[in-house]
């Protein structure tokens, strides 16, 4: 079924004083009750209402209407508007949250701040319409009800779309800079492991320690310190 006309009532009244449509097709156009219709056609319905004419609004054409006198199981059918209605930008400032919706805010801020960290204030006041004094009651833990709050998905509670949590999630994440990974000692380089290829049962303490350091020269002979004292003796002798 089609959607009603604007003010269906006042379109009713119309209908009925300028048309022999019957009350049931005004009544299905209209979403009123057949009864309703009658009523005003009595006189005891909608009395100080002023017809409004839905061919002049465009809701309604003439053939329509005809086609429907002439047919008494016709419905009535809106007509498609051909105005285009510019798409309505939303403003710069917090998002617009319903009344019945508003309690649900401090649960949402809550699973943001938990599930994504990286967004800044600004997007998460953006998301779900709340207040810089709220948003930060609940970061510090200072809100009135933080012991009772439990985290809940925004786009679940119908705050925001998930398109809108997406756009700034990707937004902070590509203004956070990277994060400088520490990867350590870096691998020996694969000619040098794959250089030969030594079992387990062949290692050597070579193979697993390396090359020892060289061993301290010995004196080849021992030194006879008797001779060494004939020696000086002997220079001694010369001189």
């Amino acid at each position: 079924m089609s959607n009603a006309p604007l003010m269906p009532k006042a379109t009713a009244v119309w209908l009925v004083e300028n048309t022999s449509l019957t009350f049931d097709q005004i009544a299905a156009f209209c979403k009123l009750h057949p009864l309703e219709v009658k009523g005003i056609a009595d006189g005891e319905v909608a009395a100080g209402i002023k017809g409004s004419d839905p061919i002049s609004s465009g809701q309604l054409t003439r053939e329509e209407i005809a086609r429907a006198e002439a047919d008494a199981g016709h419905e009535l059918r809106l007509a498609v508007s051909k105005v285009r209605v510019p798409e309505m930008k939303r403003t710069k400032g917090p998002r617009y949250t319903p009344l019945s919706r508003r309690q649900d805010r401090p649960t949402a801020i809550l699973w943001l701040v938990r599930n994504h960290p990286e967004l800044k204030d600004a997007q998460i006041m953006r998301l779900v319409g709340t207040t810089k004094t709220t948003l930060q009651a609940i970061r510090e833990r200072t809100h009135w009800n933080s012991s009772q709050l439990q985290p809940m998905d925004p786009v679940t509670l119908g705050l925001c779309s998930q398109i809108d949590l997406d756009f700034e999630v990707g937004k902070a994440a590509k203004e956070r800079p990277q994060a400088v990974v520490d990867r350590g000692q870096t691998l020996v380089p694969a000619e040098i492991t794959t250089a030969r290829e030594i079992k387990p049962e062949n290692l050597t303490q070579r193979d697993v320690f390396g090359d020892a350091p060289a061993p301290v020269r010995e004196e080849e002979e021992a030194i006879d310190a008797d001779s060494v004292f004939a020696q000086l003796k002997g220079l001694k002798t010369k001189e």
